[in-house]
């Protein structure tokens, strides 16, 4: 494996800083500046939604109901994205696969690990910024 170029180490640096907000927006809640994360016609693969959806709008509406799900249940959900794969293509368009544990916690009761997954991405650059243009996520425990 080649040494890491300086170039390298900051794009990798930017990717996770990039997962750090993006995650910590969704786990708020904050449907409209998570879903800008994305591109506008970004494909959101994950099994626990009936169908892959598609677009800021559907991105939206999806968190607004999880959200509204959990506040029903009384719980907290937080993502931790670890083991973040970086490959850059020549197009500068970045293939990025990571392992994501979602805990879950009652709100003023025990945490618990609530899934383990795997989550590969599609990034690129607009107006200098990284969005997804596409998320496919898979879970540990379904076949």
């Amino acid at each position: 494996m080649p040494e890491p170029t300086e170039s390298s180490l900051l794009l990798y640096a930017e990717v996770q800083r990039f997962y750090a907000r993006q995650m910590q927006q969704l786990d708020l809640g904050k449907a409209q500046s998570w879903a800008q994360t994305f591109t506008a016609d970004a494909l959101f693969d994950v099994p626990t939604l009936p169908e892959p959806v598609r677009g800021r709008a559907k991105l939206v509406a999806a968190v607004e109901r999880a959200r509204a799900q959990l506040a029903a249940a009384g719980e907290r959900h937080r993502h931790v994205m670890g083991m973040v794969d970086v490959l850059e293509r020549p197009d500068a368009t970045l293939d990025v696969r990571s392992y994501t544990t979602v805990y879950a916690s009652a709100v003023g009761g025990a945490s618990r690990v609530h899934r383990v997954c795997v989550c590969e991405d599609v990034l690129v650059r607009e107006d200098g910024e990284l969005r997804v243009a596409r998320r496919k996520v898979t879970r540990d425990d379904l076949p």
